[in-house]
């Protein structure tokens, strides 16, 4: 789950990590009203979506007096900010965060996510940081610091030292560094974080460590153990069919093809959407319906496919272990049915009570095209959307 930059200040400021003085503004009223409370011009607004690139994208701007806050607050609010993140239609700006300015000497990076090759904690630094930082990484790799730290072992201080040292950070900073290194390490393991970043981490001219930007990203699968963060997730930020799928406890991401899917196993669900490439079509989502899934949610999953205009064919590929192929036949049925489908699905089955499955699609009276296998799939979906 992502939050928004202002909502990870908050955390940040939790675990002592210095942030720019500022608030959050709904409205141009807002933003003037923390324009004055804040006191120092000039101020900056930024758009707050979730998506990078917002600089670049004009999401950005400083004002030098409290008319000019208010006025980018009102031009930003409301307009759709287009990013190398947010595709062509861009992403509509509902709320701006107010800061202010720093007097920067320079600019660097600092992330820690987790590596899944070494099971290990990344942090990731480098001295050349700010908007062109995945410049930086193509073209001078060496430029970034990487440091692998053992999560059962923690983080020690010879980490800290060694990513300031070799960031070359003069001894003021590198106390600093060391420190705020520290806890941003406390943050990503306490709170289960996937992804968390400072770019610009600043050094401003009377030598202060500020943290000039923040994101954060949550493991979804922890956070349950964390009701406070719950509270950040904006579903305005997330498509509508996968804020629906997850009340159903469907693992669904919206692509941008013409065959829906639906498989159970992660594995599964990304072979068959090579399948559909391989077909010469493109996958419309991401469908795990998981496992152990019980009628109700395949019935649901079928239902948020179907719920998608550009899908004009439905690959399902299921393997009937602890879910079986009776009990998914049955959703599917039901799910038909009730949604009046009008597309093709060709069903791919096999594993538990797999006849019997086969039998109830046969029986339903409904155009469910069997397939004997991948690859027997793989050319009636050919054929469909040729």
């Amino acid at each position: 789950m992502k939050i928004h930059e202002f909502q990870a200040k908050e955390l940040f400021k939790l675990y002592s990590i210095p942030v720019p003085q500022g608030g959050v503004a709904y409205t141009p009223q807002d933003a003037e009203k923390l324009a004055v409370d804040i006191g120092a011009l000039p101020l900056v607004v930024k758009a707050q979506i979730h998506a990078g690139g917002r600089g670049k994208g004009g999401g950005v701007k400083i004002g030098a007096s409290i008319d000019d806050i208010k006025s980018l607050a009102e031009k930003m609010i409301g307009m759709q900010l287009i990013t190398h993140q947010t595709g062509p239609e861009g992403r509509e700006v509902k709320k701006v965060l107010i800061e202010q300015v720093l007097d920067i000497e320079s600019e660097m990076y600092l992330s820690i996510i987790p590596d899944r090759t070494t099971a290990a904690v990344l942090v990731m630094a480098s001295k050349s940081g700010g908007m062109d930082i995945e410049t930086v990484a193509a073209r001078t790799p060496e430029q970034i610091v990487r440091v692998f730290v053992d999560p059962l072992l923690g983080l020690q201080p010879y980490h800290c030292r060694r990513v300031a040292y070799e960031q070359k950070l003069e001894s003021v900073i590198a106390a600093q560094y060391s420190a705020l290194l520290s806890s941003l390490y406390r943050l990503f393991m306490e709170y289960d974080c996937s992804l968390v970043e400072i770019n610009p981490l600043v050094i401003t001219r009377d030598k202060k460590l500020i943290a000039l930007d923040a994101k954060i990203s949550f493991d979804e699968n922890a956070l349950f153990r964390h009701k406070d963060i719950q509270s950040y997730r904006d579903v305005d930020e997330e498509d509508p069919l996968e804020v629906e799928a997850s009340k159903y406890h469907l693992n669904y991401i919206k692509m941008n093809g013409n065959v829906g899917n639906m498989v159970n196993g992660a594995g599964l669900a990304m072979a068959t959407m090579d399948i559909i490439k391989q077909a010469g079509a493109q996958p419309a989502n991401f469908l795990d319906v998981g496992g152990g899934a019980s009628t109700e949610m395949v019935e649901n999953g079928f239902r948020i496919i179907l719920s998608d205009p550009n899908v004009k064919a439905i690959l399902i590929n299921i393997f009937g272990g602890i879910l079986r192929c009776d009990v998914f036949s049955t959703g599917v049925v039901q799910a038909a049915r009730k949604t009046g489908i009008q597309v093709p699905v060709v069903v791919r089955m096999e594993g538990t009570n797999v006849e019997e499955g086969r039998r109830i699609l046969a029986d339903s009276g409904l155009n469910l095209i069997s397939a004997k296998d991948l690859k027997d799939a793989a050319q009636k979906i050919s054929e469909i959307v040729a």
